[in-house]
This record gives structure tokens, C-alpha cells and sequence, in this order.
């Protein structure tokens, strides 16, 4: 099978830190002062994340189906200097997303695309993150050998059947083996292939038990590596039995109830992965695109709240619509730094950027140009919340005149976006400015 077959396939396919504090069993640790209560974050409050690695850079991004490793030496290394201006956490999975099949048959490993991909990382001074997803096609039911172009497009998602469990776990053992310089492991993605109707319950059970015998594997073969799950979508409704609920709508009660029971029966977690969208399930953004965001602050801190603060990971997080919606790049662009704002305001540890990269042609939503490998505006927006925002910088309680006008600020850096389709002229920290229609506006204090 043509390797550009399979890397088209991958394609398609596409869609940490430590702890002090947190008990990492299986009971729940006492709630830290810090975490509060499950409800959102007033407008304006500013809540510390735990406390996590210093100098922590919080924000970063997935690689998927294309990267820079994938379109030539000059470009990748173009690209890695870029990056590396503002080194952030650069994640990978082990299987799709950009890599082939790491275990084609049992015993013999196949490293090129993760070894390719982790040479890129390195170039450009990556904090190194791998998701451990998916699994190879014999531990679910499928052949021995290279992954066919038909298990790309229908099997890639496949959990591994149960009695594969060990094989799985072995191989983890065998990635963080090999990647000495990974110390953070992330266990499968959104329960896939354990969760196929969201309008039912999850089989968090064969999950946890997935993911337990990985912690244990992965902990023993490198009792430095960070490890957590359960990386579950936290999709949201328009209405419905939920705990968790807001103007943004309601989080699907299944999610809670799968995330509280591998928080119960895990064997132990560093930190825990979570991820979401603002746009309810029917596409709807409540009461507005902006005002939908607020999601992930109450989403945060009921993790914070159930977890006894553990550190909290957004391995993905989505905001525009996924119904044909469209909307200028100035838009997108400031509905995600208002996005990142909210993650910074409650404390989020880590939040990933899953990264929608292509060889050629327009990417808007792109970090890097696909012709150049000059960083476009999505890529500057993550480098320089990188580089001001990252866990351990203090927050301080900057505010508008206008609310239309977000403002998120730090000792040395302010960050203002509006939120209008207009021209707004607002008073933020002292001074008097004027922002056009979604402008993301940068300046020194």
C-alpha cells in the first residue's frame, strides 16, 4: 500500500504536568481552596491552576494527519524554527493522526513516523506529548501486518478487544520506553470505539480497565512518565438531566457520570484529560458564540471540584459550528482567543490546539502556511499566549469599560479582543482604546 495512500487515509481519520496535590487514587482527595465550587467563574474572577511543572507552558497543539515532517527537510526545518521562538507542547498519538501502525505485528515495532515526528518536536524545542491511540489491527479483530487503506477509513477508532488489554499496555510500555524525553502520556481519545452512542452510557468499565493495566505499564517501565485519562468529550446539549448546566446549555449527563466512575475506579492519574465543543450537539451556540465559551470555565471547575484539583488537560476543544458554519478569520480568530482567555481565567492547566494542517492550498484555521511555513495568525495566537500566558504567570483583574471588549492581563502583557462586529472605543487598564470589528489587539503594560 502507497505510503500516500495511507497519509491520506490518517487524514481523514483526524477529527503533563505533575501534580502536588490530589490524592492520585482512587477516592477522591479533599477539595483545595482553589478549586471553589463547580459553578463557573464570575465574570472577572481569576482562579490560580494547581500547581504543576515550573515554568508549566500550558498551551501547545496536536499534530494529525500532515505535519511538517511530511513535506520536506528545508520545510520541516523552517517550520521547527518557527516553533521554536515560543517553545509549547507539541502532542502526537501513537497510531493515525500521522503516524502508521507501530505494532503490525506482535513483537515487531514499527517506529519511522513517530521517530520523524519526535525529531520535529525536538527541532523546535517541544515540552513532548504523546496520546497513547490507537491500537493495531490484530488487538482488535483484524489481521496481522500494515494497517489496508479499508482499516484506515473503518477500524482506526476500534477499541482493543479486552483480551488484548495486556498487548496494549505492553505496547505503551514500549513507546515510553523508547521515548525517554516523553513524560507525558495521555490514555486513548474520547472513548473511542467505547462510546458509540453518545445518547447511551459509556462502557466506562472496559475503559477504566484499559486504562489501568496502561498506568500500571507505562509507571513501571518509567516511574518518572505522567500519566492521565479518561479524555472524554464533554459534549453539551440545549436541555436535558444534567448537574452541570449554563446559558451555554447542558453537559451530557453520561460524560459526567463516565468521567465519576473512572475517577473512582482509576488506579491513579497525574492529571486528567478532558475535551469539548461550545456548540451544543445541534449546533447551536448559547445565547451567542461568545457567550457559548463559558462552557469550558464550568467545565473546568467541576473538575477542579470532583478531582480535588488535579491539574486539568483540554486535549482538544472546538468553537465554530460543525454544520457547513463558516465565519471571516477575523471572527474565528477572536471567538478562539476569547476561548483561550476563559481556559486561562479558570485555571486550565493545559490546553491543546488540535492542529487541522495541510501541504498546500488556503488553511486559515492553520498554525503554519502550508507554502512557506511562516506562522499564520492561528499559529502566532497560540506562540504568544505561550510565551504571556503560560500556568505559572499571575493574573490580574484587568476590566473594560465596554464588555464587548475581553481583556485578559498580566504584570507585563495585556490582551484585548473585541467582541463586536464594529468598531468599539473602550477604557481597558487606564487607557483609552479603540479596537476594530474583532480585532485581537496585544500591548505592553
Amino acid at each position: 500500500m502507497a505510503v500516500a495512500v495511507v497519509a491520506a487515509a490518517l487524514v481523514l481519520a483526524g477529527c503533563t504536568p505533575e501534580s502536588t496535590t490530589g490524592n492520585g487514587t482512587g477516592d477522591k482527595a479533599p477539595t483545595s481552596e482553589a478549586s471553589g465550587a463547580s459553578s463557573p467563574p464570575a465574570a472577572g474572577e481569576i482562579r490560580k491552576p494547581p500547581p504543576v511543572d515550573a515554568a508549566w507552558p500550558r498551551w501547545g497543539f496536536t499534530h494529525t494527519g500532515v505535519s511538517a515532517n511530511n513535506v520536506s527537510p528545508r520545510f520541516e526545518q523552517d517550520v521547527a524554527g518557527a516553533l521554536a521562538r515560543t517553545p509549547m507542547l507539541q502532542n502526537q498519538h501513537i497510531m493515525g493522526f500521522g503516524a502508521l501502525n507501530p505494532e503490525p505485528r506482535p513483537g515487531e515495532f514499527f517506529w519511522e513516523d513517530l521517530d520523524s515526528r519526535m525529531n520535529l518536536m525536538r527541532e523546535s524545542g517541544a515540552t513532548p506529548v504523546m496520546t497513547l491511540c490507537c491500537a493495531p489491527d490484530w488487538m482488535k479483530g483484524g489481521p496481522q501486518g500494515p494497517t489496508e487503506e479499508s482499516a484506515w477509513k473503518e477500524h482506526l477508532e476500534d477499541a482493543p478487544y479486552p483480551e488484548h488489554f495486556d498487548d496494549f499496555a505492553k505496547l505503551a510500555a514500549a513507546v515510553a520506553t523508547r521515548y525517554t524525553d516523553v513524560k507525558y502520556f495521555m490514555v486513548w481519545n474520547e472513548l473511542k470505539g467505547f462510546w458509540r452512542d453518545h445518547a447511551k452510557p459509556a462502557d466506562v468499565k472496559g475503559y477504566t480497565a484499559l486504562y489501568n493495566k496502561v498506568y500500571d505499564a507505562v509507571k513501571a517501565a518509567r516511574p518518572d512518565a505522567q500519566v492521565g485519562g479518561p479524555y472524554i468529550g464533554f459534549d453539551s446539549d440545549n436541555e436535558g438531566p444534567s448537574e452541570l448546566r449554563g446559558p451555554w446549555g447542558v453537559v451530557n449527563q453520561n460524560a459526567l457520570d463516565a468521567f465519576e466512575y473512572w475517577f473512582k475506579n482509576k488506579k491513579g492519574a497525574d492529571f486528567v484529560v478532558v475535551d469539548g465543543a461550545s456548540p451544543t450537539e445541534t449546533h447551536e451556540l448559547r445565547p451567542d458564540e461568545f457567550g457559548a465559551l463559558a462552557k469550558f470555565g464550568a467545565i473546568t471547575a467541576w473538575l477542579r471540584e470532583r478531582t480535588g484539583d488535579l491539574p486539568v488537560w483540554w486535549s482538544e476543544w472546538y468553537v465554530v459550528p460543525e454544520d457547513g458554519t463558516t465565519w471571516p478569520e477575523p471572527k474565528r480568530l477572536a471567538v478562539q482567543a476569547v476561548s483561550m482567555m476563559e481556559f486561562a481565567r479558570s485555571g486550565a492547566a493545559t490546553a491543546l490546539y488540535w492542529n487541522p494542517q495541510a501541504k498546500e492550498g488556503e488553511c486559515r484555521a492553520c498554525m503554519w502556511a502550508p507554502g512557506t511555513g511562516s506562522m499564520l495568525p492561528t499559529g502566532q495566537l497560540v506562540s504568544e499566549f505561550a510565551r504571556w500566558f503560560p500556568a505559572g504567570a499571575e493574573l490580574e483583574d484587568v476590566t473594560s469599560s465596554d464588555p464587548r471588549v475581553r481583556v485578559l492581563a498580566q504584570e507585563q502583557q495585556l490582551l484585548a479582543v473585541n467582541t463586536a462586529d464594529k468598531a468599539v472605543t473602550a477604557t481597558v487598564d487606564g487607557r483609552q482604546v479603540t479596537l476594530q470589528p474583532y480585532e485581537i489587539k496585544w500591548s505592553g503594560r
